[in-house]
């Protein structure tokens, strides 16, 4: 029984330092409004769900409505954003309700389908803690 509970033990902090080590690139609210300002060229994917996304997003976002991206069939709804991406090659922007963990879903599933990940960052904080709120819209 010892062994039993020390090999759980040993387990536990082996997936805890695996999630120490897992990076992401992020983009601040400062940093991404001064991009938007300049009009610089990327993709912003949006993952909120549907009311969320008519309520609020930025203007030109692609909306795939696969939050929490945990299916299989939410990660397909960033397939459109896939395809815009590789042929594009601009950096892309996954925007998330709260930019945790469905938009670490969105950027591991965007990189595992061969979107580069020096061109893949996340917004910090996500659309419900962007501090420029009439920088986003309201569909019609």
């Amino acid at each position: 029984m010892k062994k039993y509970v020390l090999l759980c033990l040993s387990l536990l902090c082996l997936f805890n330092v695996a999630a120490f080590f897992e990076t992401f690139n992020w983009v601040e609210p400062e940093q991404f409004k001064q991009w938007l300002e300049a009009k610089k060229p990327m993709i912003l994917v949006d993952i909120q769900d549907k009311p969320s996304f008519a309520a609020h997003h930025f203007p030109g976002a692609i909306e795939t409505n696969a939050f929490p991206v945990e299916t299989d069939a939410e990660r397909h709804r960033l397939d459109p954003a896939v395809a815009t991406a590789k042929k594009s090659g601009q950096e892309v922007v996954v925007l998330c309700p709260r930019g945790g963990g469905g938009a670490k879903r969105a950027y591991d599933y965007l990189k595992a389908q061969g979107v580069p990940e020096k061109k893949l960052v996340i917004l910090t904080g996500g659309v419900d803690k962007w501090p420029y709120r009439n920088m986003l819209e309201a569909s019609k």
